[in-house]
């Protein structure tokens, strides 16, 4: 693994192997240097092959790319899966096949069972997180999850672990009304993970909004990002991509970022 790339620290079993990866360690020039593994962002696609390939190489594993729509479809994966499926969450019982979201903001979250017997990892931004009332993108991938495990329903949460990795942070997610409305119509405890920011403005806490809702699903060993400044992806432009940050128009023209990826997979 490259050195600069994120190993999760989470008690999970010694097969179970995941990464995130970092904007170091590819081959791409600017503004998608140098590790950008999407090939929907204006990058070379030879790059973008050579960078996916050393991904795959350093994880003795081969990556799933997905088509992300923040939506909340899950699709189980395996060897034979292609590429460029749609789909949010990807699952999988399969040792050597990867579990691979793609963000530049958004957050990942990724889950084991904690005899490692099913690994799954879901691309949670705001909408696909709220999803339609209290079923979002951790929900579908939650029930997909429970299926395939070998526990009864009833204690799958508790043998469930589940890892944050970087996003979007909470002083620097702004967002309009309709995304605190959105959450709060489910779960008013959500209207704690907004700040007034602004007239008809506030600052949201994603990785505490996708806390609430792993915790309503009975899931209780989370890792990862506590919305501390360290996870944020708009505040460490050296080691992370940010669509935020980097993306829109601007005198020079169309900008773009790369994306990153958080595989998780069984050896």
């Amino acid at each position: 693994m490259h050195p600069h790339w994120l190993i999760p620290d989470w008690p999970v079993p010694d097969r179970v192997r995941a990464v995130f990866t970092s904007r170091q360690g590819g081959c791409s020039s600017a503004p998608w240097d140098s590790m950008n593994l999407g090939d929907h962002v204006g990058d070379a696609p030879a790059q973008v092959a050579v960078n996916r390939n050393t991904l795959a190489q350093a994880l003795g594993a081969r990556p799933v790319f997905l088509q992300q729509v923040h939506g909340t479809q899950v699709l189980a994966v395996d060897g034979a899966t292609p590429h460029g499926q749609p789909a949010d969450a990807a699952i999988t019982r399969q040792g050597g096949v990867a579990c691979t979201i793609m963000v530049a903001d958004c957050l990942p979250v990724l889950l084991s069972t904690t005899d490692g017997a099913v690994v799954a990892a879901a691309h949670a931004g705001w909408r696909g997180l709220a999803g339609a009332g209290e079923t979002g993108i951790l929900e579908k991938t939650y029930e997909r999850f429970s299926e395939l495990t070998l526990y009864p329903r009833e204690e799958c949460a508790i043998n469930t672990i589940a890892w944050l990795g970087p996003c979007i942070g909470p002083t620097a997610f702004e967002v309009g009304p309709e995304v605190r409305t959105a959450f709060v119509a489910g779960d008013p405890q959500a209207g704690l993970c907004f700040v007034p920011h602004g007239p008809g403005k506030f600052l949201a806490d994603l990785p505490g909004l996708a806390r609430l809702r792993l915790q309503a699903l009975g899931i209780t060993q989370i890792y990862g990002n506590d919305g501390s400044a360290a996870w944020c992806t708009v505040g460490n432009a050296s080691r992370f991509f940010s669509h935020r940050r980097d993306a829109g128009v601007c005198g020079n023209g169309l900008k773009t970022t790369g994306r990153m990826a958080a595989a998780i997979w069984l050896d």
